[in-house]
């Protein structure tokens, strides 16, 4: 009887073993199918077999500087990653190639042998071992054992115990790196533990590193916005090894896929042009990265389907809409990120951001390793806007730093060092209100660069969006200041409406008095009162090299048409000391006020938009659309405001309210505390009873909160 329960004891523990060898193999099966997918170039391929050196080397690369801003060595790995692939692709010229193979073997040779170690860890923890695993993930037969034993040394350096593998995005690179190492080696142990590691990792990190609680993410502990370059590698990962092991004993829980989808969903594809286009406004040193493509794959949506139905349909839109198969969004939204204070809002025909920062956020990534060196003022209430997706394409080499859309900078002659960029925020009062669909953002501005002063706000609604400025204050003497409205592409004829009707404007400088409109490639943007503005309508020229310090960074001199539509309001506007008689500051409230809008034609700007502006004062700044029945309120303090006849609003604090009507009927109010101090707050209504609103608190402050029902 002993003997026979010895017996089956040991043939569960073979089958168990068994088991799960079968499921390394079948991971590993569907990680080189999802490996081999990359698209592969057969002449890189034969441009590095015929300019490799007899040493397994390249003669165009420099491999003594191993500097934060040189290693060209990877040009040395990416032209082993382009051999690999023609090698083992089905339909490559050299699939299967001796030659080829004879040439791989060589190159990583040189490459184990001198063992390059850059200044930049990312290189030598991420970079090359995820290079070196996905390579040998495809040719481990065919790599010669002394150098695969060398490979598999450096591979093995992205561990969790390296002091970079950081809670966030770094550790689940450097994880995912670890577990297609594991699989290669069989390693059925540590390839569980590290899965679970993963799986573990998909959750809410709010104030910390990672995933926030508003669907952002965090990718350092300076609380600004990394959900593109860090946010996505991050998900990728994630949802990629839910699909590696699925119908595996690794299985990842049902919560888990559920929350990646949302991430994606409500963090990712809403901080995207459509879900498929580079948004600009929330981008940070990476923008000055030649863009080499235009629209996102569709893979890691299509990975998502292979795990679950949840939320389908909108998966499936994203996936159609990054193939071409259709071309504009069923998706209207306003999504506002409270965690770090950035506003999107799209329409089917347009896409548009706002970007913000307060003294819970600093304003603008560091310019690591020399990328992003100009980039002091891409935090001040940054709003760009894309129909087409492509408006603002690689222009960033002409680019004037100074003039970002939507933000009131001090024109300097030039910006600080690089090492001057990322700044605390000086204001609490930064925030918005919506109801999932509309939206109004406020944002109490000080300049931490400059210490210019302006209250700013923005107004969205379904054709177009308002773009409010007051008290704006500068205390320097030299220098004036401006709001730049679009810095953009330049698209075809500009054309300006004055009293005495509308005209095209010549190629060069503009400033214009008395203008009512300005078009430009399909957009118009509006002057309620008419208003002396600046155009630029000409080439620019500048070089990568200038803005991206990196020695990859092209050298050539680059050329583009833009366009660019400011306001100028002159030195000190405000016309008095700021600092020595803040008390008179509101004696000249200084204000710009204008209307963006997309998708339209010079013969409609001149027809009533059924938009009023109620209030533009640095107190409080209002908006009605008369056609939607909507009110969009800004109160920077306690106030009041008419929105009607017989018709007003109180609020007895700060804050943001929207209202919906129906004739004289409201039907929903949406609020929001943006200091984040509040828990409730008391909304007077002329005729009514007064308006208690709870508000969000803890990870949910600076939420809004829609009421739909009334007493």
């Amino acid at each position: 009887m002993i003997v026979r329960l010895l017996s089956l004891i040991f043939c569960v523990a073979i089958s168990v073993e068994v088991f799960g060898q079968n499921d390394l193999q079948k991971i590993k099966k569907h990680i080189v199918k999802e490996l081999l997918k990359a698209d592969m170039n057969d002449q890189h391929t034969k441009k590095a077999m015929v300019t490799m050196k007899e040493d397994g080397s390249w003669p165009d690369i420099n491999y003594k500087d191993v500097s934060l801003t040189g290693f060209e060595h990877s040009y040395h790995v990416e032209n082993l990653m382009a051999m690999a692939l023609s090698y083992c692709k089905k339909g490559s010229e050299f699939y299967k190639d001796k030659k080829l193979k004879n040439s791989i073997n060589k190159s990583l040779k040189f490459w184990c042998e001198n063992d390059f170690i850059s200044d930049n860890w990312w290189h030598n923890i991420i970079f090359l071992p995820k290079t070196l695993v996905t390579i040998s993930l495809f040719m481990e037969k065919d790599i010669n054992k002394d150098v695969l034993k060398k490979v598999k040394a450096i591979i093995s350096r992205a561990n969790q115990d390296n002091p970079w593998a950081r809670p966030s995005a770094d550790k689940i690179r450097i994880a995912d790196i670890e577990a297609k190492y594991y699989v290669l080696i069989g390693d059925e142990e540590k390839f569980e533990r590290i899965i679970t590691l993963i799986e573990s990792e998909v959750k809410f990190s709010t104030g910390n590193r990672g995933l926030q609680s508003d669907y952002s993410f965090h990718h350092r502990v300076h609380r600004e916005n990394n959900t593109i370059p860090y946010g996505v590698p991050y998900g990728d990962a994630c949802i990629k090894w839910a699909a590696h092991v699925a119908n595996t004993k690794y299985v990842f829980s049902e919560e888990k896929i559920k929350l990646m989808v949302d991430y994606y969903l409500d963090g990712i594809c809403k901080q995207m042009v459509y879900g498929k286009h580079d948004e600009k406004g929330v981008a940070n040193r990476d923008i000055t990265r030649k863009e080499t493509t235009l629209i996102f794959s569709p893979v890691t949506m299509e990975t998502l389907l292979e795990v679950t139905d949840y939320r389908k349909p909108e998966i499936l839109e994203i996936i159609n809409l990054r193939k071409g198969s259709v071309e504009k969004p069923t998706l209207s939204f306003c999504k506002f990120f409270w965690q770090s204070e950035l506003l999107t809002f799209q329409r089917p025909n347009f896409f548009t951001s706002v970007r913000m920062f307060s003294i819970r956020n600093r304003n603008m990534e560091l310019a690591h390793n020399g990328e992003g060196i100009f980039n002091h003022h891409r935090g001040d209430g940054t709003n760009h806007l894309a129909v087409k997706g492509n408006e603002y394409l690689n222009i960033w080499p002409v680019y004037d730093w100074q003039k970002i859309p939507g933000t009131t900078v001090l024109q300097k002659p030039g910006l600080p060092s690089q090492h001057e960029i990322q700044k605390d925020g000086l204001t609490s009062f930064v925030g918005a209100v919506t109801d999932g669909l509309y939206g109004a953002a406020g944002f109490d501005f000080i300049s931490p660069h400059d210490h210019i002063r302006v209250k700013k706000s923005w107004f969205f609604f379904d054709e177009e969006y308002v773009c409010l400025g007051a008290g704006i204050a500068s205390n320097n003497f030299r220098y004036p200041v401006a709001t730049t409205i679009n810095q953009t592409l330049l698209n075809g004829d500009v054309l300006v409406s004055k009293a005495n009707g509308k005209s095209k404007i010549d190629i060069g400088d503009h400033k214009l008095d008395n203008v009512s409109w300005v078009f430009h490639d399909g957009t118009g943007y509006i002057f309620p009162c008419s208003t002396h503005i600046n155009i630029t309508n000409k080439t620019e020229s500048g070089r990568w090299s200038d803005i991206n310090l990196q020695v990859t960074s092209p050298k050539e001199l680059v050329e583009k048409d833009v366009f660019k539509l400011w306001v100028d309001h002159g030195k000190r506007p405000q016309g008095e000391n700021l600092w020595l008689y803040p008390g008179k500051m509101d004696t000249k409230d200084v204000t710009y006020q204008y209307i963006v809008v997309p998708v339209t034609t010079p013969d409609a700007l001149n027809t009533d938009r059924n938009i009023e502006i109620l209030s533009n004062t640095s107190k409080l700044q209002a908006v009605k659309h008369k056609g939607l029945g909507i009110i969009q309120i800004v109160f920077y303090t306690s106030g009041k405001v008419e929105i009607g006849k017989d018709l007003w609003v109180t609020l007895d604090s700060p804050g943001i309210i929207m209202l919906k009507t129906k004739g004289d009927a409201i039907e929903s109010i949406s609020a929001s505390d943006p200091s984040r101090t509040l828990n409730k707050l008391h909304i007077g209504i002329s005729g009514k009873n007064n308006l208690v609103v709870d508000l969000p608190d803890g990870d949910y402050a600076g939420s809004s909160v829609t009421i739909n029902e009334f007493d």
